[in-house]
């Protein structure tokens, strides 16, 4: 079974969310850290966690064998978070990172699992559930360099992704990979 690093992108802000991602919940559990044992579960070892705003706060949710790596630019957007976390991996003896977002709450290590399947270094693989390439994304080492380089505002490694040839990975049976932008309304509202 080949090495895959678990690269979760934890850094923003969600303005649009009312908060931070990383610290919403679920049945009583933060994404953050649903997502990392989503990425365990599903086969990532280690997973990095790279965060930004609410630092501490989501540090603090975090066991000891996560690996916490802070972007400095996390407000400029996902490439900066992305660009972070693929040059904290870089000396890892690993073939793949599994790159996934904390606000994909219905994502489950069924997914992840599927994805490690078809890790190799020269791997680039997305989850498809059903309407098109989404997260999380599959990069093989050979393309660390090329989707850090690429990797820029909220656009990530899009461009570099759109650039080469990736495999779709059907995951509509799992799931339904939407990002979740909007806070749910509370009840009786």
């Amino acid at each position: 079974m080949p090495g895959v690093v678990g690269l979760l992108l934890a850094a923003g802000s969600g303005e649009r969310f009312g908060g931070p991602k990383a610290l919403a919940e679920t049945d009583g559990e933060a994404w953050v850290v649903r997502s990392v044992r989503v990425l365990r579960e599903g086969g990532c070892d280690p997973v990095v966690v790279v965060v930004g705003a609410a630092r501490d706060a989501v540090v603090e949710l975090l066991d000891d064998r996560a690996v916490v790596v802070e972007a400095v630019a996390w407000a400029s957007g996902m490439g900066a978070s992305l660009g972070a976390g693929l040059t904290a991996v870089a000396d890892l003896d690993v073939d793949a990172a599994m790159v996934h977002l904390v606000d994909l709450p219905d994502v489950g290590p069924d997914v992840v699992r599927r994805l490690v399947r078809v890790a190799a270094p020269a791997s680039l693989a997305r989850a498809d559930y059903g309407n098109g390439p989404g997260h999380p994304v599959l990069i093989g080492r050979a393309h660390w360099a090329g989707a850090a380089a690429a990797a820029t505002a909220d656009r990530g490694a899009r461009d570099y992704l759109v650039r080469h040839e990736v495999t779709l990975v059907g995951c509509s049976d799992l799931a339904a990979g939407r990002d979740v932008d909007d806070r749910p309304a509370a009840p009786g509202r």
